[in-house]
């Protein structure tokens, strides 16, 4: 006896008696099954994912870093707290009296007053995590950073829902943020973790119209780095835009006034320490040569990389700064809020204005994290396998550039 579809799936009539075969239904996809077992755990995935891929990517990281460290003959350990992670740590534990004094400038050079060029709100937050008994200032440092860095990873995702009008592309912002090149100084003794989390969480209290928090944020922000004056600048303008427009009460006022306290008041204990009132500045450009030129070092870096020999460290620094240009302008030409567009462009001036250390351009530019905002919008609307492969080779190439400068590049970063 012969087996024909109809013998399969057996007729059915329909309202006309018209015979209608019945199918059957396919079976759901796995993606489909995994989102529905999902659902009534999904503000709890949401509450976690910032802080769970932020970490991820940045474990990812130190693999690599342990990799390249092991291949160079180096120790992880002396990676996580080099260059200026040795400034901080000795800052933290000696204070800026007792810095060892064979610890020297970029000019190899040491003055009374060259650890004052390094802002004590980072070494303050080391000191006070290793007064835990049994937590060293090297564990302090890289706790403070990872912890300062999932608090930026939160401020990442709520701006990117925000202003990207949803969860991914806030994920895929905290995917970026964390997997961008040199982002291995997030998980070192360095001040880029703290300072970004500020400067996110201020930016947030200026689009959400939360000025004391904007004030406060700012006035910490100016105690951890110079680049803060980018953040003043744009909070305080911000302030007397919502001033001008009446808006608010009193409030932006008091971003207004809190915003530059924590500089100002650094900027004042040098001068009082130096004897001039431009004492900062002159140490900073007497010892890293770090003076703003409008950009014209840059330009000669960036012109002599791509017409002579040099290193795949130099050739690849400068084509992610011509890359973040590209981006200063897709950030120009989608409806971001002011704010954060002006600052992303004021962090690239400051960074790209002034001449210095060439090798250092590429982690400076780190808290310019507005200009990731058009990618991740633009890969929250491709296919999911596509902003995954993406987001995959920008996570192994992050921390490849990272852990290579850290490594194989003789120089500071």
């Amino acid at each position: 006896m012969s087996t024909t579809p109809e013998a399969l799936d057996p007729p059915v009539r329909n309202a006309g008696n018209t015979a209608v075969t019945q199918r059957k239904r396919p079976a759901p996809r796995v993606l489909d099954r995994l989102r529905a077992e999902l659902r009534p755990y999904r503000r709890t995935v949401l509450a976690i994912a910032p802080a769970v891929v932020y970490l991820a990517i940045r474990l990812v990281g130190l693999l690599v870093l342990a990799w390249l460290s092991a291949a160079n003959d180096e120790a992880l350990i002396d990676n996580l707290r080099a260059w200026d992670g040795q400034w901080y740590l000795e800052i933290a534990q000696h204070g800026y009296g007792g810095v060892d004094p064979s610890m020297v400038d970029g000019y190899g050079h040491r003055y009374p007053e060259t650890p004052l060029a390094f802002f004590p709100g980072y070494p303050l937050l080391i000191m006070s995590l290793a007064w835990i008994p049994g937590v060293s200032a090297t564990g302090a440092a890289v706790t403070v950073s990872l912890a300062c860095g999932v608090a930026a990873a939160y401020g990442l995702a709520r701006l990117g829902r925000r202003v990207g009008g949803s969860e991914g592309v806030g994920l895929l912002l905290v995917v970026l943020f964390a997997a961008a090149p040199m982002s291995v100084v997030l998980s070192m003794a360095y001040t880029e973790a703290l300072f970004c989390a500020l400067s996110i969480w201020a930016l947030i209290g200026v689009v959400e119209r939360q000025w004391a928090w904007a004030g406060l944020c700012c006035a910490a922000a100016g105690l951890v780095r110079p680049t803060a004056a980018a953040l003043i600048g744009v909070v305080g303008l911000a302030a007397l835009v919502a001033i001008a427009r009446r808006r608010d009460t009193w409030r932006p006022w008091l971003a207004l006034v809190l915003a530059p306290v924590g500089m100002v008041t650094y900027i004042g204990w040098v001068a009082v320490q130096t004897g001039s009132p431009t004492g900062y500045f002159e140490l900073q450009q007497r010892g890293w040569s770090s003076a703003f030129d409008g950009g014209v070092a840059t330009a000669k870096f960036v012109v002599e990389s791509l017409t002579e020999e040099k290193s795949v460290l130099e050739t690849f620094t400068v084509w992610i700064v011509l890359a973040a240009l590209v981006l200063m302008v897709l950030c120009l030409r989608q409806r971001m809020p002011w704010p954060l567009v002006l600052f992303a462009a004021a962090v690239l001036t400051l960074d790209l204005g002034s001449d210095g250390l060439m090798y250092s351009k590429v982690r400076l530019m780190l808290p310019a994290f507005p200009l990731l905002i058009p990618v991740a919008i633009g890969l929250a609307r491709r296919r999911a396998t596509t902003a995954a492969a993406t987001a995959v080779l920008l996570v192994f190439f992050g921390s490849w550039f990272g852990a290579y400068s850290l490594t194989a590049w003789q120089y500071a970063i």
